[in-house]
Order: C-alpha cells, then sequence, then structure tokens
C-alpha cells in the first residue's frame, strides 16, 4: 500500500472485541504520522455470527474498501481457508492475525510471534537464551514458543495443564525447529527444571483480572531468572510484581501487546510504528482502564 493514500479503513474481528486496545493504538498513531486511518471492532458476539462466518466478513471487508483486517480468537485458525496467499511464518504457525486486502485478494501473516520477538529483544535485550521455562502452550502460547525458538532459544521445556496439549505443541515446534531441544512437561517438574532455566515465560491466563494470582511457586524463581508475561489486563501481575521484587528482569505483557500491534500497523499502512510512543499510549490507555474499575468499585 502507497504511503500516499488518502485514509485507511482497518477491522478487528473476533469474539468481544469490544475492549480491544488495538484499535486506539493504531488510530493514535496513525494521527501522531498525520494518517487518516479508522479502525473498527468487528465482534462476532455483537453481530450473533458464528466464528465460521469469518470467510464472509472477509468478503464483506473487501467490498466496502477495508485495506486490511485483524483476526482474534477464535478464528486465527479459521481464517487460513479463505487466504490467497500466506507468509512463512504464518503457515508454520497455522495461524493468521494479520490479513491484508490488496488487488482484490487477502494475504495472511502471524504479527502474535513476531510481536512478542521484538518485545523480549526491546524489553529484556541481555536476556540469556540458552534455556527457557514457558508455561501455557495454548494459542498465545504457541506463538510465544516459536517466537522464543525464532529468537535462538536452545532448550525450551513446554509446560502445560494438558498434557497432550504440550505434546502436540512439542511434535510441531520440534518439527519446525530439529537445531532445538523442545520438551513438554508438568507443572510437578518445576522444582527440576526452574533451576536449571535462564528465564520464564507465562502464557496462561493466570493473572488476568478475572484469574488473579500466580501460576506457580515464587520460590522456584531465583534473582538470575528473568521473568516475562503476556497478561495486560492488569499490567502490573503478581508474577510481574513479586518477580521484579526479587530482582529479577522482567518483561511485562503489555510490550507484546504493543509489539503485535505495531508490526500489524506496519503492513496495513506501509509506515513504521514508533514502538515507545505505542508503548506509552498503551500505557495510558490501560491506566484510565484502572482507574474507571477502582471508581466503579467505591459506588
Amino acid at each position: 500500500m502507497s504511503n500516499r493514500a488518502e485514509s485507511v479503513l482497518v477491522g478487528l474481528v473476533g469474539e468481544g472485541v469490544m475492549p480491544s486496545l488495538t484499535p486506539p493504538m493504531h488510530e493514535r498513531e496513525a494521527d501522531v504520522q498525520g494518517l487518516r486511518l479508522l479502525y473498527r471492532p468487528i465482534d462476532l458476539l455483537e453481530l450473533q455470527l458464528p466464528a465460521t462466518a469469518v470467510g464472509d466478513l472477509l468478503t464483506a471487508a473487501q467490498r466496502m474498501g477495508f485495506n486490511g483486517l485483524n483476526i482474534t480468537h477464535p478464528c486465527k485458525q479459521l481464517v487460513l481457508g479463505h487466504l490467497d496467499e500466506i507468509s512463512d511464518d504464518a503457515a508454520r504457525l497455522g495461524a493468521v492475525n494479520t490479513v491484508l486486502i490488496q488487488d482484490g485478494r487477502f494475504i495472511g501473516h502471524n504479527t502474535d510471534f513476531s510481536g512478542f520477538g521484538s518485545a523480549l529483544a526491546d524489553g529484556l535485550p541481555e536476556a540469556r537464551l540458552d534455556r527457557v521455562v514457558q508455561l501455557g502452550a495454548g494459542g498465545a502460547g504457541s506463538a510465544v514458543a516459536y517466537a522464543l525458538l525464532k529468537a535462538g532459544v536452545g532448550t525450551l521445556d513446554l509446560v502445560d495443564m494438558d498434557p497432550a496439549r504440550a505434546e502436540e505443541r512439542v511434535a510441531e515446534l520440534g518439527g519446525l525447529f530439529p537445531e532445538a531441544t523442545v520438551t513438554p512437561r508438568s507443572i510437578n517438574e518445576l522444582p527440576e527444571i526452574m533451576p536449571l532455566a535462564d528465564g520464564l515465560v507465562h502464557c496462561t491466563p493466570i493473572g488476568m483480572a478475572a484469574h488473579p494470582g500466580l501460576p506457580l511457586d515464587m520460590g522456584l524463581v531465583e534473582p538470575r531468572h528473568w521473568v516475562a508475561d503476556i497478561v495486560y489486563r492488569p499490567i502490573e501481575t503478581q508474577l510481574v510484581r513479586e518477580a521484579r521484587a526479587k530482582g529479577c528482569d522482567v518483561l511485562d505483557g503489555g510490550r507484546m501487546a504493543v509489539g503485535q500491534a505495531a508490526d500489524a500497523f506496519q503492513l496495513i499502512t506501509g509506515r513504521e510504528a514508533d514502538r515507545d510512543r505505542m508503548r506509552a499510549h498503551f500505557l495510558e490507555l490501560i491506566a484510565a482502564e484502572e482507574e474507571d474499575l477502582l471508581a466503579k468499585a467505591g459506588h
């Protein structure tokens, strides 16, 4: 897409996307760059549409002049069958979260993995990557594991409450990264593997506002470990707070959220986003949300 485009129209397709912070992040960054961009959430729950309607929504977006769509749960795999082209990384991951609409064609990309990769590089530039423990092997966890291995992690211990899911993910990743050692692990093995690890990455819902708490015994976390969380509501999860208090280098979940948004912005508009500026805006949005929640709780 040319930088000289007069305006850009973007949408976010998924369930429960109305509170997403991606639309305001894109719109603010475009405003600062002097680009007219409108970003609309397209919520399947609000529209009472099944996830399988994603193909129809792509066609409708093309007819209405959209330049691109972000795709989130539960459509990241379902959208694959409706694309004309797919990036190598998205094909290897088997998931797409960004679709460009160009010359009547749908082109799929994945900025979840690249967003975490850039977050890790920017937020923890000194992190040792010889051996990493990852908690959670679901959809987001799949993209994060891929990003870790692409960043050069030599040994990845993948812990999931569902042993079958961990084994399936390990089989996929082992085929994609034969030079690395990827092993399925259970929660019970954490006391054995954490002393061997350089860092810990958390990819489960634990720590979200609706699921408060810690995903592991913090006695297993040492000051020498780096700790990354992908939960960003709240931005300061109990894991991030307690790891920082121990002296660990930490990466909050907002880094990945901003990373995936910045990468999608660049793909859709052809312009590079200022990641520091986007992160500052993201932190403003999160702070405003938390103030609103406190105000409501006080009434």
